[in-house]
């Protein structure tokens, strides 16, 4: 069973919560904002459901409440920011904003994150740029539970690559994706309905294709996007590996299979060679190239061209990237945003630890 609840609701909730875990109140503000953003957006396995484990990281010790983030190495157009351990949540948007006024500056910014973690959805971040007429980009490392192709071993994260491109009239294009066959939270969703995984999303631990939700706590692993060298696996593993290394390794964070769980239950790497998560942001001014006017008109054009392709279904509208998570906002502002069961309990469990009423 589902039940309703306004934005407004979870978000006095959540940023409550926030507050008591120590969140000064601009960083509680920031954090609820980039969580909720899943839930409206329809990426639910980023939102508040997530909200528990941010809180055990915090119980655990692993992250920081209150970071005094800080910028440790810079030109006019890069740094790297060093986030304290503090929640990604909050980390993110100050260095995607650091990207943003280098990109004033030098008409490009490109910011490197250590020592982070989670950071919600990646397309929240990307679409920072848009109200300054820049193209945005936003990518992490995550938690070790990809195989690369052919091979057993958990090695890489689910590692989201998002890009938000400005338009004019038209909405603008903002692709979020997992450079896996289907993000875990999927899987979380799929193992909290009790319900099977297709096939092409997970393995089992001797590497076989399996239909099990829980493959992963069965010693199996994800899959890179394309499921297996036929289909293309090589590519997924490929750009996996792009955003670790630019997330991490440019960055000092942890990387591979040592970047730092999300579970705070499961034990931490041994003899990790970098601090944190890792993250990276672009910012690209328009005008560095052309006239924001004039990309963004053609914007419109390439959108409009793209829209009307001839569907092979004609049931089917063809999408461009950032259409259902617009109609989703839209959607779940005005009607609410759905909860099932077990994370309206996992929340009221939260609400009594916290002395705050959902």
């Amino acid at each position: 069973m589902e039940q309703i609840f306004a934005h407004d609701t979870l978000y006095r909730f959540t940023n409550s919560v926030f507050k008591a875990m120590g969140c000064n109140p601009t960083d509680a503000a920031t954090a609820t904002n980039v969580l909720l953003s899943a839930d409206l957006r329809g990426v639910d396995s980023h939102g508040i459901a997530r909200l528990t484990g941010y809180i055990r990281l915090w119980e655990g010790k692993r992250v920081n409440a209150n970071p005094r983030m800080k910028i440790v190495h810079e030109t006019p157009s890069t740094a790297v920011v060093d986030g304290d351990a503090g929640l990604g949540l909050v980390v993110a948007p100050f260095a995607m904003q650091v990207a943003i006024d280098k990109a004033k500056n030098a008409g490009t910014g490109w910011v490197s994150v250590r020592n982070s973690n989670h950071f919600g959805i990646a397309g929240y971040h990307a679409m920072m740029a848009l109200p300054h007429d820049m193209i945005g980009i936003a990518m992490t490392n995550a938690s070790a539970l990809v195989a690369p192709t052919f091979s057993i071993e958990r090695m890489l994260g689910t590692n989201p690559i998002a890009v938000a491109i400005p338009a004019g009239d038209q909405p603008p294009f903002v692709a979020d994706f997992a450079t896996t066959t289907a993000s875990n939270g999927k899987l979380e969703i799929l193992q909290r309905k009790q319900k099977e995984a297709p096939l092409g999303w997970v393995q089992d631990k001797e590497g076989n294709e399996s239909t099990d939700a829980n493959a992963l706590k069965s010693a199996g692993a994800m899959l890179p996007l394309g499921s297996d060298r036929e289909h293309g696996s090589h590519k997924g593993y490929a750009l996996g590996s792009i955003v670790d290394i630019f997330s991490a390794v440019l960055s000092g964070a942890s990387y591979g299979p040592w970047a730092p769980p999300f579970p705070a239950y499961v034990p931490m790497p041994e003899n990790m060679p970098g601090e944190g998560l890792g993250h990276f942001f672009g910012a690209m001014r328009i005008d560095a190239f052309r006239t924001a006017d004039d990309f963004k008109a053609h914007m419109d054009n390439w959108i409009t061209r793209f829209r009307n392709a001839r569907p092979a279904n004609e049931q089917q509208r063809v999408l461009i990237p950032g259409d259902p998570e617009r109609e989703m906002e839209t959607e779940r502002r005005l009607h609410g945003i759905p909860l099932v069961a077990s994370i309206i309990e996992e929340l009221k469990v939260i609400g009594i630890k916290f002395g705050v009423e959902l």
